[in-house]
């Protein structure tokens, strides 16, 4: 039996469509009947300095190759052999229709170890140790 890994929330709630911006982490002050820009920003788990990181460099690929930051950032997750599907919050039929074009998305190999190294976690120690004792020997 296989197994496999259906991401949820693939674009980090909008961050990788590059809505979001470094001025939307600091918070907000704004009051009021409708949330602000900055409110919905602040309530945005995904929205971290890291994540902006990693936008960046979606949304420089993307304007390489004349997409959108959303399909390049889908594209990137069904790339990987253990993705099966992965669960976008599309509202809009736009929004349906843009991620449906990262299936027409090809990525070259720098690109992709361009993202691959943006997204690189960090696993801290006893990991960073180990690695190190194991190439000095």
């Amino acid at each position: 039996m296989r197994s496999g890994v259906v991401p949820w929330s693939p674009l980090a709630g909008g961050v990788l469509t590059g809505k979001y911006h470094r001025s939307d982490l600091e918070s907000s002050s704004a009051g009021g009947g409708r949330s602000s820009r900055k409110e919905v920003a602040a309530g945005n788990r995904f929205l971290t300095a890291r994540a902006l990181d990693i936008a960046a460099v979606v949304k420089d690929i993307a304007a390489e190759i004349g997409t959108t930051p959303s399909r390049v950032a889908l594209a990137w997750t069904l790339i990987n052999p253990a993705v099966v599907a992965s669960l976008v919050g599309a509202r809009t039929l736009a929004q349906l229709d843009d991620n449906l074009g990262s299936l027409q998305v090809e990525l070259t190999p720098e690109q992709r170890a361009r993202l691959a190294e943006a997204s690189a976690v960090d696993l801290g120690f006893p990991h960073e140790t180990l690695r190190r004792l194991s190439s000095s020997r």
